[in-house]
C-alpha cells in the first residue's frame, strides 16, 4: 500500500516539475540505479571467486574450475545482452546517448583492454624489457590526443560513426566509402587478434582444441553485440572491466607480497628489477648456459647447410631415417625403438618447399637461442647496442631507438583514430561528458598499464630464480599443460642432456606470460581461472566493439546512407545484426589459422587506422580549407603506402602476397610501425591537394564552425550535440 502511494506521489511531483528539472532528476535516478546494480554485481563476483577458492580446497578439480569460470562469465554477459536487446536505432548505434561519463570510461577501458593489452603487453615487456614500454607510452599518449583533438568535437557532431563525419564534413560518397573500407579493414584485423586470444584462453580453461575454443568463445561475443548493439555492448563492457581489472591486479599483488611483503607492486618492483639484473649477469657467464648456446650455434650451422640445397638435404634425411628403420628391423629391436624410428620418418617434411620453410623457422629459433639470455636484451637496458661501442653497436643503438620512437608515434595516432574507440564518445549525453569520459577512460586504463611493467619483472624474477636450475623431473606440471595448448608458446628441450633446465632451453611466448603467471608463482588454480576469465573479458569486450563497428559501417554507412536512405529503422538494425554474424564467423575462421602473433596484428590495425583517419579527422575539424578530394586522396595515399610497406617487409605478409624481392627496411623501421610513413604522407597529400582544388562548399565549412565552436547551431537544422 505505502509503496503504491509513494509511487503515485512521486509521479505527481515529477510531472509538476519543469522539463529541465525532470530531465535532471531522471538522469540522477538512472545513475543511482546504475551505481546500485554494479555495486551488487562487484560484490557478487567477489563472493563467486571466494566460493570457488573454497571448493578448490575441498577437492574441486581444475577442469571443473575452468568450466565454471568460462560458462559462468559468458552466461553473465549473455544475460546482460538479452536484457539489453533493442531494435531502436539510437539505442542500437549509440546506447541512447545516455551513458554517464564514469561508466563510459569503464566501458571504454574494457573496449580498449584488448587481448593485446591484457595478454600481450606484459609478455612483450617480459621479452623486450625497456623497449616494450613503447606500447605503454604510445597507447596512453594516444588518449591525450583523443581528449584534446577529437572526442569532444566528434560528440558535438552528434552522429553515429566515423564515416558519418567524413561524409558530412567533406561531402560526396568517396570520403564516406573510403572511411567504411578503412574501418572494416583495421577493425577486422584487430578482431582477428581478439578471437585468437579467446581461443587461446578457452582452450586453456577447458582443455579443448584451440580451433574449437575459438568458436566456443565466439558465442559469448555474438550474444552481446548481436541482440542489443551498443546498448548491450556498453553495459556488458562495464561488467567486463570489473572482472578484467580484478583478474589482473589480484595475482600481481599476491606475487608482490610473496616476493617483497609489500602489496603495492607498482612501487616496489624496482628492487626486484635490481635482482633480475644481477641474475642476468650471472646467467650470461654461467658455463652451462654457454654450453647450451654453443649447441644451438652448432644446430644453426647444420640448418644453414641444409638450406643451401633443401631438396638434397631432405632426400638425405629420408634415406638416413629409412636406413635406421631397416637396421632396427634386422636386429630385432624393441617395438618401442622401431615405433620411434617410424615416427621420425613420418615427421619429415612432405616436400622440399615445406622443408625449407620449417628449417628457416628452426634456424631462426636456434640463432636466437645461441645468444645470451635466450636472445632477450637485459631488462633495464634502454635500447639495443651501445652508443659508445663499435660502429656496428652504435648503428644497432640508433636503429633500436628509431624503432622505439616510430612505434610510439604509430600507437599514439592509431589510438586517436580507432573507430571502435571514437564511437564510444557518441554515447555520452553531452560534449562536457565526452571530455570527462576521456579522463575516466585514461584513469581506468592506467590502472593496468602501470601494473604491467611490475608483472613482467616479477614473472622474470620467478623464472630466473625458481624455474632455471630445476631438474627436468621436478618441473611443475603446468609446463606440460601449456605445451599441449600450443608448443610454439611454451616448450623445453634438454639439449645438453644434463637433466637440469637452463634458461636457453626454455621457450616462453609472450602471449602466455600473463595467463601462466599464477602457475609460475605457485598460486592456487582458482587464481589461474580468474586471470583467464579476465583475459577472456578483455578479448570479448574489444571484439564486441569491433564487430559492431564493422556491422554498423556496412548497414548504416553503406546501406542506409548510400544505397537505401528510406530504409526503416527495423530493417537497418536487422541488416546490421545479420552482417555482424557473418563477419564474426569469418573472423573466427581466420583466427583459427593462427596467422600471426597477437601484438603484430594489433599494431598493424593501429598503423592502418592512423594512416586512414588521423589526417582526415584532424584537418577536417581544425582546417576549413580541407576539401573532399584532398581527404579522399590523402586516405588512399596514407593507407596504400602503409599496406605496401607492411606487405614487403613482414615475413607472413610476404608469403601471403608472394613477395620474392630482397627484404629492405627503410631506415631500419620494422613493419609493426609502418604507419610512421603513411600518416605524414596523408597530411602532405591533403594539404597540397586542398590548396590546388576549389574551396569546400559553404555547408561543409559550416560543419567546421559548428563542431569547433559551442554556441553555433549545425548547418542542417541544428543537427548535432
Amino acid at each position: 500500500m505505502w509503496r503504491t502511494v509513494f509511487k503515485s506521489v512521486r509521479t505527481e511531483v515529477v510531472s509538476a516539475l519543469p522539463t529541465l528539472t525532470r530531465a535532471a532528476l531522471a538522469k540522477a535516478l538512472f545513475r543511482a540505479q546504475l551505481n546500485k546494480v554494479y555495486r551488487w554485481y562487484a560484490g557478487g563476483f567477489f563472493c563467486f571467486v571466494l566460493v570457488l577458492a573454497l571448493l578448490e580446497q575441498w577437492g574441486l578439480s581444475r577442469e571443473w574450475i575452468g568450466f565454471v569460470f568460462l560458462f559462468a562469465t559468458i552466461g553473465l554477459y549473455a544475460g546482460i545482452g538479452i536484457m539489453s536487446r533493442t531494435t531502436d536505432a539510437a539505442e542500437y548505434y549509440v546506447a541512447g546517448r545516455r551513458v554517464p561519463a564514469i561508466y563510459n570510461g569503464m566501458a571504454t577501458g574494457a573496449d580498449w583492454m584488448s587481448a593485446a593489452s591484457f595478454i600481450g603487453l606484459a609478455g612483450t615487456l617480459y621479452l623486450q624489457g625497456f623497449n616494450g614500454l613503447a606500447f605503454v607510452m604510445g597507447w596512453t599518449g594516444g588518449y591525450c590526443l583523443v581528449a584534446f583533438f577529437l572526442a569532444p568535437y566528434l560528440r558535438k557532431f552528434g552522429q553515429y560513426t566515423i564515416p558519418d563525419f567524413l561524409g558530412e564534413r567533406y561531402g560526396g560518397h568517396a570520403p564516406r566509402l573510403l572511411g567504411i573500407a578503412a574501418a572494416i579493414v583495421c577493425s577486422f584485423i584487430y578482431v582477428v587478434a581478439q578471437i585468437y586470444g579467446v581461443g587461446l584462453i578457452t582452450s586453456r580453461l577447458t582443455g579443448v582444441a584451440f580451433e574449437l575454443g575459438v568458436f566456443l568463445g565466439l558465442g559469448g561475443i555474438l550474444v552481446c553485440s548481436f541482440l542489443g548493439g551498443m546498448r548491450a555492448v556498453t553495459w556488458t563492457q562495464v561488467a567486463q572491466y570489473v572482472i578484467l581489472i580484478a583478474a589482473y591486479m589480484t595475482p600481481v599483488v599476491w606475487l608482490s607480497v610473496k616476493q617483497t611483503q609489500v602489496p603495492l607492486p607498482q612501487l616496489v618492483y624496482g628492487q626486484q628489477l635490481q635482482q633480475v639484473t644481477a641474475q642476468e649477469q650471472r646467467l650470461s657467464q654461467d658455463p652451462k648456459e654457454l654450453e647450451v648456446q654453443a649447441l644451438y650455434r652448432e644446430r644453426a650451422q647444420v640448418l644453414a647447410m641444409q638450406l643451401e640445397n633443401p631438396a638434397q638435404a631432405l632426400a638425405d634425411e629420408r634415406r638416413s631415417a629409412q636406413e635406421r628403420i631397416n637396421q632396427l628391423r634386422a636386429s630385432d629391436a624393441k617395438p618401442a625403438d622401431l615405433a620411434q624410428a617410424d615416427k621420425r620418418l613420418s615427421a619429415l617434411p612432405k616436400s622440399d618447399v615445406a622443408a625449407e620453410a620449417l628449417w628457416r623457422e628452426q634456424k631462426a629459433q636456434a640463432d636466437t637461442k645461441s645468444q645470451a639470455l635466450n636472445g632477450m636484451a637485459p631488462h633495464a637496458q634502454q635500447f639495443l647496442g651501445d652508443p659508445d661501442g663499435t660502429e656496428a653497436e652504435r648503428e644497432l643503438f640508433d636503429v633500436s631507438r628509431r624503432n622505439f620512437m616510430a612505434l610510439v608515434f604509430c600507437l599514439m595516432v592509431g589510438t586517436a583514430a580507432l573507430p571502435h574507440i571514437l564511437m564510444r564518445y557518441y554515447t555520452v549525453p553531452s560534449v562536457r561528458e565526452a571530455r570527462e569520459s576521456v579522463a575516466w577512460s585514461l584513469l581506468f586504463i592506467i590502472l593496468l598499464y602501470i601494473t604491467a611493467p611490475a608483472l613482467a619483472v616479477m614473472v622474470k624474477f620467478e623464472v630466473f630464480h625458481v624455474l632455471v636450475g630445476t631438474p627436468f623431473n621436478e618441473l611443475p606440471p603446468w609446463l606440460a599443460a601449456w605445451n599441449k595448448v600450443d608448443p610454439s608458446l611454451l616448450s623445453i628441450t634438454d639439449i645438453n642432456l644434463d637433466g637440469i633446465l637452463q634458461l636457453n632451453e626454455l621457450t616462453i611466448g609472450g602471449d602466455i606470460v600473463v595467463l601462466a603467471m599464477p602457475e609460475i608463482a605457485g598460486l592456487p588454480y582458482v587464481i589461474s581461472g580468474l586471470v583467464a576469465a579476465g583475459g577472456l573479458a578483455a578479448a570479448l569486450s574489444t571484439a564486441d566493439g569491433l564487430l559492431l563497428t564493422i556491422a554498423n559501417a556496412l548497414s548504416h554507412d553503406l546501406y542506409y546512407k548510400m544505397i537505401d536512405p528510406n530504409a526503416s529503422t527495423v530493417r537497418r538494425v536487422t541488416i546490421s545484426k545479420v552482417l555482424l554474424l557473418v563477419v564474426a564467423l569469418l573472423a573466427a575462421y581466420v583466427a583459427a589459422q593462427k596467422p600471426a602473433d597477437i601484438l603484430f596484428l594489433v599494431a598493424a590495425a593501429f598503423s592502418i587506422a592512423a594512416a586512414a583517419f588521423f589526417p582526415a579527422l584532424v584537418l577536417g575539424i581544425f582546417w576549413r580549407r580541407a576539401t573532399g578530394l584532398a581527404a579522399t586522396l590523402g586516405m588512399v595515399a596514407g593507407v596504400g603506402f602503409t599496406l605496401y610497406y607492411m606487405s614487403t617487409t613482414q615475413s607472413w605478409l610476404r608469403e601471403v602476397f608472394g613477395v620474392t624481392a630482397p627484404l629492405e627496411l627503410w631506415w631500419g623501421i620494422q613493419p609493426i610501425a609502418a604507419g610512421v610513413f603513411g600518416v605524414p604522407l596523408g597530411f602532405v597529400v591533403m594539404v597540397l591537394v586542398s590548396w590546388v582544388t576549389p574551396a569546400p562548399r559553404r555547408a561543409e565549412r559550416e560543419w567546421v564552425e559548428f563542431v569547433r565552436y559551442p554556441n553555433l547551431r549545425g548547418p542542417k537544422n541544428g543537427q548535432g550535440g
